[in-house]
């Protein structure tokens, strides 16, 4: 989710956040200090998330009709072959 401005600056979702590299470790600017790339992740996606689905109600719908064919597909790769005459 993450797009890139210019050099340092990145929107992720609707946030345009300030990214440096610091020993090999990516930081990003949140308010006064800075978080690690995890912690940013961890704790801004499921509200970026949640901004999209309410833009597009019609990717939620989308969403759960292919889960639900996943998961059927999963239940009958895993489920025991019929037994024979039946």
């Amino acid at each position: 989710m993450f797009m890139r401005e210019q050099e340092g600056v990145y929107q992720f979702g609707t946030k345009r956040v300030y990214v440096k590299c610091v020993k090999d470790k990516i930081e990003i600017k949140v308010g006064g200090g800075y978080l690690s790339l995890d912690e940013f992740l961890d704790q801004y996606t499921p509200a970026e998330l949640e901004k999209l689905e309410r833009k597009d109600p019609t990717r939620r719908i989308t969403d759960r009709i292919a889960l639900g064919k996943a998961l059927n597909r999963a239940d009958r790769n895993t489920s025991p072959p019929p037994s024979p005459g039946k």
